[in-house]
């Protein structure tokens, strides 16, 4: 087995001990935030009522997935309920609500928050009203004195604080100090009716779950004419698009795609490391200048032209000694021979027996062996020491 595959094995396996024990001792977590989606089964979410909504409204609910203001431009619609649950609508769409209701509808509205310019037209003003922790919920019908909910998690608090005479109150909030504020009403708009509740709690899985509350629920609803219902869901359930929402959605898979994608990086770290490649060996560049020098020095001599290499060897003895010693070579006397002598430290034999080699390799005419140009290098090398 390959060894860095058994490090990846290795890595692997502890991190999936270390996630095992950590889903082990994982304690679970409530969501408590007040979300009211109909896909939610968090304690404030909708779902149990939208489970249960067919049979409160005898399967003539029909949900619309658009906002008011584009549905009913789109589509005539003869008498109906309109439903709308903690929904965050902009005021055309609120606008087209109550031209609806005053052609005849009926509308529903549950939520802890309506723009103060539509609650105005509507006959109230809500606001605040309490900060308890617990609180009751009961309906004025006197047939329904029996039924209510008794909200000990985190109830909204809001109420009417202020209605017009003709508005009518249907239901109210008792706080444990005997405080008292009206949370459901009804208005008369043209030919139709506006219900409104500031307390949308009641329908959710926390509290429709608890037994007897479902009754609350129902006396709140029973309202409503026996009509289609049309509730109007765009702003508060529009389900995710996202490719990967089944898998977040789901503990296990959500564990095991993170257990994926860590192994993935693991591999990418370490198997994708940068191989270099092998670096060729560039060999220096070669001086090659004493290999040509020997080069032309064994021409010269496998020619036998020993004159001309004592001219040349001549020549470039005196440019050295100009150049260095700075003498003046133009004549070759016993003035040279001095100045020589006396910059180089040689004795004056040697200088004057190299002078006279030089001399008689400058002369065309001069007869040269080849024992008078290997003398005649060794002093001037000697010299140039």
């Amino acid at each position: 087995m390959n060894k860095n595959f058994k490090i990846y094995a290795i890595i692997f396996i502890i991190i999936m001990v270390i996630m095992a024990l950590f889903e082990v001792n994982k304690k679970e977590m409530t969501d408590w935030r007040k979300n009211f989606d109909m896909n939610e089964k968090s304690p404030f979410g909708l779902f149990v009522f939208n489970q249960e909504v067919k049979d409160l409204f005898k399967n003539n609910l029909k949900k619309i997935d658009q906002n008011p203001y584009d549905y009913y431009n789109q589509h005539k619609k003869g008498l109906h309920n309109i439903l709308v649950i903690e929904s965050d609508l902009d005021e055309e769409s609120w606008n087209k609500i109550l031209t609806e209701v005053s052609k005849g509808s009926d509308a529903m509205v549950i939520t802890s928050y309506i723009p103060k310019e539509i609650s105005d037209s509507i006959g109230y003003f809500n606001s605040q009203m309490s900060y308890e922790d617990q609180s009751v919920l009961k309906l004025t019908d006197k047939k329904y004195q029996n039924d209510f909910i008794k909200l000990d998690k985190f109830p909204a608090g809001r109420g009417f604080e202020f209605v017009k005479p003709e508005v009518e109150i249907l239901g109210k909030s008792m706080e444990k100090d005997s405080v008292v504020y009206a949370n459901f009403i009804k208005t008369k708009m043209g030919k139709g009716n506006v219900y409104v509740h500031s307390e949308p709690l009641f329908l959710t899985n926390y509290y429709l779950l608890k037994t007897g509350n479902i009754k609350y629920t129902q006396d709140v609803f029973s309202y409503l004419q026996d009509r289609e219902t049309l509730w109007f869901v765009e702003s508060n359930t529009k389900v995710s698009r996202f490719f990967m929402r089944f898998i977040l959605s789901k503990p296990a898979l959500k564990y095991a795609w993170w257990v994926f994608l860590g192994g993935l990086v693991l591999f990418v770290f370490f198997n994708a490391k940068r191989k270099q490649r092998i670096v060729p060996i560039v060999e220096p560049l070669k001086n090659t200048s004493v290999d040509f020098v020997k080069s032309i020095g064994n021409l010269y001599l496998q020619e036998g032209d020993f004159h001309d290499m004592m001219a040349k060897k001549a020549q470039y003895f005196l440019n050295k000694v100009r150049i260095d010693l700075l003498i003046d070579t133009q004549n070759l006397d016993e003035e040279f021979a001095n100045k020589l002598h006396l910059k180089t430290g040689k004795p004056i034999e040697m200088i004057n027996e190299a002078v006279s080699l030089i001399k008689k390799g400058q002369d065309p005419y001069a007869a040269v062996m080849k024992e008078d140009l290997t003398r005649m290098n060794q002093l001037l090398d000697e010299i140039l020491k």
